[in-house]
């Protein structure tokens, strides 16, 4: 029985030895993770070289405990608009514009305010993959534009409120691009409608191209889809119009000659 109650001990003796080095390994990895006492200057600098390597995983979780430890202070600000960019690089496009939306909300005169619209307009204008590959699908029930149109608007809101700011030369070249996305999807609805034989909504698609989207790449298809469904109509006076227009447009831009709907 002496016997056995010493191999017991001794059995429990060593359970128990390695439970507490079990509890010794999580608890130096908790340390090492997010050491207590750690001067939140350091946790900023070791945050940005993370960033800086590319890193935007363990820089976004550095930031993350610099803010939780320090909700308030001179790095707070800068944290944020880090974590937001490392997000939006590691194609976390929801996740930066929710940090960008806390950021503007509690910082609306920030100095940076600028850049925050802009790369918000960055992470909305990637934010639904999958329309970058549906705008070219003639069903239109399928397309989802709320994303980028909101990119529109944040880019606007550069070019409006900041024009003198270093992002605002290129939003406005992002919004003349999402301009020139937006009219090739209401050209692709004219052309479902078109191939289907249903000439007024072709025709309604056609002038809402011209209308909103005058300036854009796609003027000319337009016009070409307006001629095609007014000659599907079968009114050849309007049918005509259109194709004098185009002429006038292509002599204008022979370099942008238009797709023929067919």
């Amino acid at each position: 029985r002496r016997s056995s109650l010493m191999s017991s001990s001794a059995r429990l003796a060593t359970l128990l030895l390695v439970g507490a080095l079990a509890l010794s390994g999580c608890s130096r990895g908790t340390k090492e993770d997010a050491p207590e006492g750690t001067p939140v200057q350091t946790l900023y600098q070791d945050s940005l070289k993370l960033l800086e390597a590319g890193n935007w995983s363990g820089a976004e979780n550095g930031y993350r405990r610099l803010l939780a430890q320090f909700p308030y202070g001179p790095y707070t600000e800068q944290a944020l608009i880090e974590t937001a960019y490392a997000q939006y690089k590691a194609g976390k496009h929801d996740d930066a514009v929710s940090t960008i939306d806390r950021f503007i909300r509690t910082y609306p005169t920030h100095r940076n305010i600028a850049y925050l619209y802009y790369l918000r307009g960055l992470a909305n204008a990637n934010r639904d993959t999958v329309f970058l590959r549906r705008v070219w699908s003639l069903d239109s029930s399928r397309r989802d534009l709320s994303a980028p149109r909101q990119a529109f608007a944040d880019f606007g809101i550069v070019v409006d409120r900041c024009p003198n700011s270093r992002y605002a030369a290129d939003a406005r070249e992002r919004m003349g691009a999402l301009r020139n996305t937006f009219a090739l999807g209401e050209l692709n609805s004219g052309l479902y409608y078109l191939r289907r034989g249903a000439w007024t909504s072709a025709a309604g698609r056609a002038n809402f191209v011209l209308e909103t989207y005058p300036d854009t790449a796609y003027q000319a298809d337009a016009i070409a889809l307006l001629a095609a469904s007014y000659e599907g109509m079968g009114n050849q006076a309007l049918a005509s119009s259109a194709r004098s227009q185009l002429a006038s447009v292509n002599a204008q831009h022979p370099a942008t000659g238009p797709t023929t709907p067919g």
